[in-house]
């Protein structure tokens, strides 16, 4: 078997090999279009309903894409990122398979991404996280004061919960958009609609704030003589389980390529929900990496101008790298491929999983 340190080399050169291509990928438009497999279906992989496979067997490692290309949110670097990886893998591929998708299915035996920040950590923190519809129901008579206003009670509704978000348990939030307001300004609308994104640290955490959030939209709307009815608008996601086996092996391989991690903070970041219901399936990665320093909010307009930047291209570059000799050494080495899932198994039991083995 090739020496690790010369795969590792492999894998640099195939990445430095991609760079201009990398970069330029991450910046073509793309918003909220699914990114392109077509160059992994050009260098031989299977392209099969937005899955592109490389090899066969286990160890199977999934790379995983984002369902979207926006810019505000980093996904083009990571879209960028991880075809870049699943190339430099593929290329120096002796057994087992890469799978590149964003919706790994069975038959995984470990997922790899991460989230350009304003943070450096190896293990970031994904709080669990669901949604609210919030709808408010008044009437419209023939005269204004014969009327009962919904979106007066809507209005009420952020009010509400504005005051709530003081006493909510540390690591929680909630954050609301309208989105309905009536038809004409000439009358008195009996219909408003609002959703309320809610994070929390753990998955009980969320209930109980789900409970107050609803308590509080309730008692809103009849204060305002309307009625508020509030329903989960899809489902609830899991606080993401980090695999420190695989996170581990990411920051070496990080810092090897020039960037740094440091001890995770406490405060939950932005990221893909769907990667914390992955987590509790199977061992999994989602770390952060900084594209600049604490002050520009990821999901910003000013964010989304920093994934053009040369550092952005210096994290594109370096994390496809982190990623690619990561997949690559458990690729190589199923023994690594069982440490991951020994701690995703014991870390399973204590929460009182039943941990499948790559659902196989």
């Amino acid at each position: 078997m090739e020496p690790d340190e010369d795969r590792h080399d492999r894998t640099d050169h195939e990445i430095e090999l991609l760079a201009e291509r990398l970069w330029a990928w991450s910046r073509e438009p793309g918003g909220e279009q699914e990114p392109d497999l077509g160059p992994l279906a050009e260098a031989g992989f299977a392209v099969d309903g937005g899955v592109a496979r490389y090899g066969s067997g286990r160890p199977c490692v999934a790379l995983l894409l984002p369902s979207d290309r926006l810019r505000e949110f980093g996904h083009n670097l990571v879209a960028a990122a991880v075809i870049g990886a699943a190339l430099a893998t593929g290329r120096t591929l002796e057994s087992g398979s890469v799978v590149v998708t964003d919706r790994p299915g069975d038959g995984i035996d470990a997922v790899l991404t991460f989230q350009p920040g304003v943070h450096t950590w190896a293990a970031a923190p994904l709080a669990a996280r669901t949604e609210l519809r919030v709808t408010v129901h008044g009437n419209s008579g023939p005269a204004p004061e014969d009327s009962t206003d919904a979106v007066a009670g809507l209005v009420q509704v952020f009010t509400a919960i504005a005051a709530l978000r003081a006493r909510l348990p540390a690591g929680a939030a909630v954050q609301g958009i309208v989105t309905h307001g009536g038809e004409s300004t000439d009358v008195v609308p009996d219909f408003a609609e609002a959703r309320f994104g809610l994070r929390a640290p753990d998955s009980e955490t969320l209930g109980h704030v789900v409970t107050e959030v609803t308590t509080a939209a309730e008692g809103a709307a009849i204060a305002t003589g309307t009625k508020a009815n509030v329903e989960r608008f899809g489902p609830i996601h899991a606080r993401f389980q980090d695999n420190p086996v695989l996170s581990g092996h990411f920051a070496r391989h990080l810092a090897a390529c020039g960037i740094h991690a440091s001890p995770s903070g406490a405060a939950a970041i932005p990221g893909r929900p769907e990667v914390g219901d992955l987590s509790v399936r199977m061992p999994a990665i989602h770390p952060s990496v900084a594209l600049h320093d604490p002050g520009r909010a990821v999901g910003s307009r000013a964010f989304a101008e920093a994934t053009g930047s040369p550092r952005a291209r210096t994290v594109l570059l370096a994390t496809a790298s982190a990623l690619a000799r990561t997949a690559s050494d458990l690729l190589a080495h199923p023994a690594l491929v069982r440490q991951a899932w020994d701690n995703f198994a014991d870390r399973a039991r204590r929460g009182g999983q039943s941990p499948r083995h790559g659902d196989d």
